[in-house]
């Protein structure tokens, strides 16, 4: 009996083996599957299904299926929603934009060996060392209108104090700005891997053709570093986009008393926890993935044209 048990169990393990075997693709990416299908698709198809309800008040509250209702409410709130929107397109672009610029140059300074160059790049690298929202107090704290040290700087050379965060007009360029002060160097670091990859070769040939530094920079180093340039654009226009934190720190529920810095996440956040729609607030965070999709979408269309020259 015992032997008749035992030869029962070796056959089952080996059964066991052999299909492992034939479905060993399936096996090992079983992790990773179930690791999307918990944190990534769930979450996303748990929001969509509540964009199509009216779900409020409480989470655990009866709701009931009411279509694109809440697409309409959102797509046609001309005081909250598109100026949100509006707001977003105006801090990702330019935050993005001088990100790129200010994180050019200083990759092509750091590009070639020069003394001291280690302690320039782990200066430039400390504000990545910050979180957020110890950034957000920080900064509130010198742009504070009276007795911030910004004003002070201001009073020395003779420029009237400026409300900074406390101002309708100049709260979203304040935080643009702090957004460039922290982000850049992620920037400066990605280019400059860029760089480093470069072979000598076209620059030293168009250097003996008599180019000068701009020419070589326009028409051969800047074509060659085009495709990092892109990926640094989509990963810094991602991250911009889906800012929250920094704004949140600095305005708090609603990104100010007039909106001033509310951006769609903000708007979102305020219709889920401080208003507990939460419909209203998954239609709007579901119309926004797909904007940041359709922007990934045409940056990695770019990125491969650029890659293909």
């Amino acid at each position: 009996m015992t032997t008749i048990t035992g030869s029962r169990k070796g056959r089952s393990s080996a059964s066991l083996s052999g299909w492992a075997n034939r479905h060993r693709k399936w096996v090992f990416a079983a992790p990773a599957m179930v690791f999307v299908a918990l944190l990534i698709a769930f979450p996303l198809g748990w929001t969509l299904y509540l964009s199509l309800t009216d779900a409020s008040g409480s989470i655990r509250a009866p709701h009931d299926f009411i279509g694109m209702a809440n697409y309409l409410d959102v797509l046609t709130d001309v005081d909250r929603f598109w100026p949100a929107v509006g707001r977003t397109a105006i801090f990702t672009v330019g935050a993005m934009v001088i990100e790129m610029v200010l994180g050019m140059a200083i990759a092509l300074l750091l590009w070639r060996p020069f003394r001291g160059q280690g302690l320039v790049r782990v200066i430039i690298l400390l504000p990545l060392v910050a979180t957020p929202v110890a950034v957000g107090m920080m900064w509130r704290l010198i742009f504070e209108p009276t007795i911030g040290f910004a004003n002070q700087l201001l009073s020395w050379v003779g420029i009237p104090a400026q409300p900074w965060l406390a101002g309708e007009a100049t709260a979203l360029p304040t935080l643009i700005f702090v957004d460039i002060w922290q982000w850049t160097p992620m920037v400066v670091l990605i280019l400059l891997a860029g760089l480093t990859s470069l072979s000598d070769e076209p620059d030293e040939a168009a250097r003996v053709d008599g180019a000068n530094a701009w020419q070589r920079f326009w028409h051969v180093t800047f074509p060659l570093v085009m495709p990092t340039f892109i990926t640094a654009i989509l990963l810094r226009g991602i991250d911009a986009l889906k800012t929250f934190d920094i704004l949140y720190a600095t305005k708090g529920k609603g990104g100010g008393s007039f909106h001033e810095v509310e951006t769609l996440n903000v708007y979102a956040y305020g219709l889920s926890f401080d208003y507990n729609k939460y419909g209203e607030s998954s239609a709007v965070l579901v119309i926004f993935f797909l904007m940041i999709i359709g922007c990934i979408w045409l940056l990695t269309i770019r990125k491969k044209k650029a890659g293909d020259r």
